[in-house]
């Protein structure tokens, strides 16, 4: 029991440096976790998000662009697709399903999207799971004047069956761009955690015909959502409208062109990596200085210890456990850190995109990543710990006269 009696009580004697020291190597440690979680989560959960869809058709521009317009509702259109290039593309053999979608107008910030009754009819979101309306509710009609709000942004409005809205023209609430017309809506959809719970749906009429846009684009179109009928087609198409046409563009695949984009922003991981890991080297010098500073303090009673038949090395193994449980509760209350940050990150992340992160989910670095800590703090304190080991017994008793 000599060993974690000293532990404990050298903790508590040096309680404040303690638990400072303890906040850096929390901080570094919940931070370090955060980050490579939302890393990998975040790339895994957007590049699967797809909403069932292969590819995505729309106006000659950029890939990404359209995915994050069509599939996240991110983006603005990069232009308008016509009626006959619509028919085309929805009459070719080797495509399953085409869905149209119209964009252009919000309801207090979250967006509108003209569509067909098909994409909640017929689509599968995800493997075995279709789009549905919540008890009470319904789809809206063909031309009708009628809306289905996703679950997220029908939280956020405050909205219910039989409520009544006018939309705002753009893609950013502005107040002033009011729309006289005027949308009931007949059903609430089943939360999906896909980017269609932050939309407003209605009929692709009611935004082609809506009052204050254009009447020459009034058949025209964003984009068209694609099912293929094989992964065969895809190289088809895509030789088709973006190497041999000049008008469409065909991104495909969603994933891929997702995966782009996290390789794009990568860099801004490895900056916060970098930072966490700075704050580790930090904290691991702090329990050395801490340790090290008390180390005066200290000569006497280790020279006591030694006296009392302490040996050498159990003075080195406590110093080091010492500086190896500041570690542990360092890493301890980073768990409650990561926590914290992960699941603000998520609420946000949820908010603008409507993708959800698996918080509970496991990974490798949340074992790793304290572990390294308490080692890295352990050898910290190899230094002091071999200043403690040579401490002179008699030198250190003698009386000072």
């Amino acid at each position: 029991m000599t060993l974690p009696l000293i532990i404990y009580r050298s903790l508590r004697q040096h309680a404040l440096s303690t638990l400072v020291t303890a906040g850096g190597i929390a901080l570094a440690c919940g931070l370090l976790m955060t980050v490579w979680v939302v890393k990998t989560q975040s790339q895994t959960t957007f590049t699967q998000t797809t909403s069932g869809f292969d590819a995505v058709v729309g106006a000659r521009g950029s890939k990404l662009q359209l995915v994050l317009n069509a599939i996240f509702h991110l983006e603005a259109s990069p232009g308008n697709v016509s009626a006959p290039d619509f028919e085309q593309v929805r009459r070719m053999p080797m495509v399953k399903t085409a869905i149209p979608i119209a964009v252009g107008d919000n309801l207090r910030g979250y967006r509108i999207v003209g569509t067909i009754p098909a994409l909640f009819e017929t689509v599968e979101y995800a493997p075995g799971r279709k789009f549905a309306v919540q008890a009470g509710g319904k789809l809206f009609a063909l031309d009708g004047r009628e809306a289905v709000a996703g679950s997220f942004a029908a939280e956020r409005l405050g909205l219910k069956v039989g409520d009544r809205f006018n939309p705002f023209h753009g893609l950013a609430f502005d107040a002033q761009n009011k729309h006289d017309d005027e949308f009931v809506v007949t059903g609430i959809l089943e939360p999906t955690n896909t980017p269609a719970d932050r939309v407003i749906w209605i009929p692709l009429r009611g935004v082609q015909m809506m009052a204050g846009h254009d009447p020459k684009a009034a058949n025209d179109i964003s984009a068209i959502l694609v099912q293929l009928r094989s992964q065969a087609a895809g190289p088809m198409l895509d030789l088709m409208f973006n190497k041999q046409g000049n008008r469409l563009t065909f991104a495909w695949p969603v994933a891929a062109i997702i995966a782009e984009l996290f390789g794009k922003i990568a860099w801004f991981d490895q900056v916060l990596a970098l930072v966490a890991y700075l704050v580790a080297l930090v904290a691991a010098g702090s329990v050395l200085a801490s340790i090290y500073n008390s180390m005066n303090a200290r000569r006497r009673d280790l020279a006591i210890l030694r006296a009392l038949g302490a040996r050498r090395r159990t003075i080195f193994g406590a110093v080091v456990a010492e500086a190896a449980c500041i570690g542990a509760l360092g890493s301890a209350v980073g768990f409650g850190i990561y926590f914290g940050l992960l699941t603000g990150v998520a609420s946000v992340i949820r908010a603008q995109t409507g993708v959800v992160l698996d918080t509970a989910a496991g990974h490798p670095v949340l074992w790793i990543c304290p572990l390294a800590m308490i080692a890295l703090c352990a050898l910290g304190g190899v230094v002091p710990a071999f200043k403690a080991y040579r401490t002179p017994v008699a030198e250190t008793l003698a009386p000072v006269s």
